[in-house]
């Protein structure tokens, strides 16, 4: 037997999106095994940026981080951070299905809710510590286990609007977290701060084509450097040049879909001339090239031309 990963050494896990506008792979898993079990150490300690949401359709799954060792049943959800180290395995005898949630949830933070961005970011802790929510609230616990299976189930039908319905979903389940952290475990950017940052962030979104210098973002506020940076990142949950830069590929993978311009040209569209670097940016955000983003994109509207006939 391979030798296992462990904790401190674990399996960088790369999730591949079944549709990469939604950043996001959903499946479930089934193991009609009654009388197996295996011990959770047979399995490698592995991690994704991907936050992870599991729910448990039926039988016993034994779930190992960090800071926890658990095994939840029937109706259970779970949820685990962004890179945050795990291993997962059906301890107990008797049958096993669940669902496995994998998002960026990060994609999932438009204009309008980007305040909210900060909560999720895990700058002071990871999510995992959320849990508590579905241990304490019964309704919570159940709403987002129909939330998880909902998105599961509307990934496998693909009925038209589908990429609507899952990505309501996932908002649902931010607010559900929102609005039932009674310990107040999430910390968020108050609404002052983000409106202070607006002359910035407008800046950015009408010069995303040109170069945009840290320096003039803090003319803007009349800010000095250091204290800009801090304020930002402490504000959008992500620092200035991760946010441009975030900016630009949403921009281009924008371009890629609606327009037959070349790669090139939607590099220098977005401000990022350096082809190189877009690629290394694109790929930072998308696991895959612009090109093959594009393919895959043609790919899935074109399975779902022929679901209609």
């Amino acid at each position: 037997m391979d030798r296992k990963h462990t904790y401190e050494e674990p399996v960088n896990e790369e999730v591949i999106y079944q549709n990469p506008l939604l950043s996001l792979k959903v499946w479930e898993i089934k193991d009609d095994r009654v009388e197996v079990s295996t011990p959770i150490d047979y399995y490698p300690w592995h991690y994704h940026k991907e936050v992870e949401l599991l729910a448990i359709l039926e039988g016993t799954l034994t779930v190992q981080t960090k800071s926890n060792y658990v095994s939840i049943s029937s109706g259970d959800v779970l949820l685990m951070g962004a890179s945050q180290p795990h291993r997962t395995s059906k301890v107990w005898k008797g049958k096993l299905r669940y669902v496995v949630l994998q998002v960026d949830l990060t994609k999932h933070f438009d204009q309008s809710i980007l305040p909210y961005l900060y909560y999720f970011s895990e700058l002071t802790q990871p999510l995992e510590f959320l849990n508590y929510i579905f241990s304490q609230n019964e309704e919570a616990k159940i709403e987002a286990h129909h939330l998880i299976t909902e998105i599961h189930r509307e990934s496998q039908w693909k009925q038209k609007g589908y990429e609507i319905a899952i990505n309501y979903a996932i908002k649902k389940l931010l607010l559900l977290l929102v609005r039932n952290d009674t310990n107040n475990m999430l910390q968020y950017s108050e609404t002052h701060d983000l409106s202070r940052l607006k002359p910035v962030l407008d800046y950015i979104d009408s010069h995303l084509k040109e170069r945009i210098l840290v320096e003039e973002a803090c003319g803007l506020l009349n800010f000095s450097y250091h204290y800009f940076i801090k304020y930002f990142k402490k504000t959008m949950g992500m620092s200035f040049i991760d946010y441009i830069n975030r900016k630009r590929i949403k921009k281009a993978e924008l371009f890629l879909l609606t327009t037959e311009k070349s790669i090139m040209e939607i590099g220098y569209e977005v401000g990022i001339s350096n082809m190189a670097q877009f690629y290394k940016l694109f790929k930072r955000f998308n696991q895959c090239s612009p090109k093959a983003f594009r393919n895959q994109m043609l790919t899935v509207e074109e399975n779902l031309e022929l679901t209609k006939h």
